[in-house]
C-alpha cells in the first residue's frame, strides 16, 4: 500500500485522537472509506462458528478495534501508516452514535424524505452535528438510549437515507479520502450530537415489516395496484407506492403504469419529488435484481 505523506497521516491520527478524547471510539480508515488494517485471518481457510473480534489479539477486525484509549488508537495508526483518516464506531458507549447518512447519488432528495417523515410521524429534525461528505450528502450526528441497538440499513428508512448503528462507523470530520475531504458543516462544530427523537428511534428499532400480501393485478394494467397506492393511509403511503412500482417492474408494466401510480400517490398527499425519488428507487432496484 503507498503511504501517504506524513503530513496527512499526523492530521488523521490527530483528528482521531481528538475525537476519541470525546468519547468516541475510532479506527484507521484508508482513502476507501474502508478500514486500514487488514484481517490477521485474511489467509486462513473459513473456520466453523461466528467469526473472530479481536479475541486473537491482534489488530484488523474493523469496527471492533475501536478504541477511546489514546495508546490503543496511536498503536493502531503506527500499524497502518497509509491511514488518511478515521472511522468513529456507532452504538458504543458512551454516546451510543447513531448516524444519518443522507446520501444525494442517484437522484434522491434524501433531506426532502427526511423532513416528510418527520411531518408523517410529528418529530423535530434536530439541530445536531453535522458532517459534509465530498459528493454532496450529509452525515447528521444522533445519539441514542443505553439498550437500545439500531441496525445498520441501506435506504430501507426512506431512499437515499442510510443508517449507521451497532457495528457500523462514520467516516470522521477531516478524513481524506478518494473523493475528497469529510468537513464540519459551517456552524455545527460546536454543537453536541442531539438525541434521537422518539419517534424517529422507534422508525429506526423497528423490525423489517413483511411486504403486505400482494394485491390482485386483476388485469394487465395494474388497476389493483394503482387502487392499493391510493387506497394508503398516513405512515404507509411511500412503502406501498414502492412496493407496486416494485410488483409492476417485475410484472413488465412498470413504465406503463408509472403515470397512474404517480397519481395516485399524489392522491394520498405524497408530493412529486418523493413520488419520482420512490419510482426511480423501485425501478434501479427490480433491475438490479433482475441481472
Amino acid at each position: 500500500m503507498a503511504t501517504p505523506d506524513r503530513l496527512t497521516a499526523t492530521l488523521a491520527l490527530a483528528h482521531a485522537l481528538s475525537a476519541a478524547e470525546r468519547g468516541l471510539p475510532v479506527i484507521p480508515l484508508s482513502r476507501t472509506k474502508l478500514p486500514a488494517l487488514p484481517s490477521p485471518h485474511r489467509d486462513e481457510p473459513p473456520a466453523p462458528g461466528p467469526p473472530c473480534r479481536g479475541a486473537c489479539g491482534f489488530p484488523g477486525h474493523g469496527v471492533h478495534d475501536a478504541s477511546t484509549d489514546p495508546a490503543v488508537v496511536r498503536a493502531l495508526f503506527a500499524a497502518a501508516p497509509w491511514a488518511t483518516g478515521y472511522g468513529i464506531a456507532c452504538g458504543r458507549p458512551r454516546h451510543h452514535l447513531i448516524g444519518l447518512d443522507l446520501d444525494t447519488k442517484h437522484g434522491a432528495d434524501p433531506l426532502a424524505a427526511l423532513h416528510h417523515l418527520a411531518r408523517e410521524h410529528d418529530f423535530p429534525i434536530p439541530v445536531t452535528l453535522t458532517v459534509l461528505t465530498p459528493s454532496g450528502g450529509r452525515h447528521l450526528w444522533l445519539t441514542g438510549p443505553p439498550g437500545v441497538t439500531v441496525p445498520n440499513s441501506a435506504s430501507r428508512l426512506a431512499p437515499g437515507i442510510d443508517v449507521r448503528g451497532a457495528g457500523g462507523y462514520l467516516v470522521g470530520p477531516g478524513s481524506l479520502t478518494s473523493a475528497g475531504v469529510y468537513r464540519m458543516a459551517p456552524g455545527t462544530a460546536n454543537l453536541p450530537a442531539a438525541p434521537c427523537p422518539p419517534p424517529l428511534l422507534a422508525l429506526l428499532t423497528q423490525e423489517r415489516r413483511k411486504p403486505p400480501p400482494s394485491p390482485p393485478l386483476r388485469t394487465a394494467n395494474g388497476h389493483g395496484l394503482v387502487e392499493f397506492v391510493r387506497t394508503a393511509r398516513e405512515g404507509q403511503r411511500n412503502t406501498r407506492l414502492f412496493w407496486a412500482a416494485c410488483r409492476a417492474h417485475e410484472n413488465g408494466i412498470g413504465e406503463t403504469l408509472a403515470p397512474a401510480l404517480t397519481e395516485a400517490a399524489l392522491h394520498t398527499g405524497l408530493t412529486l419529488p418523493e413520488i419520482h425519488s420512490t419510482l426511480a428507487s423501485a425501478a434501479r432496484l427490480t433491475a438490479d435484481t433482475r441481472a
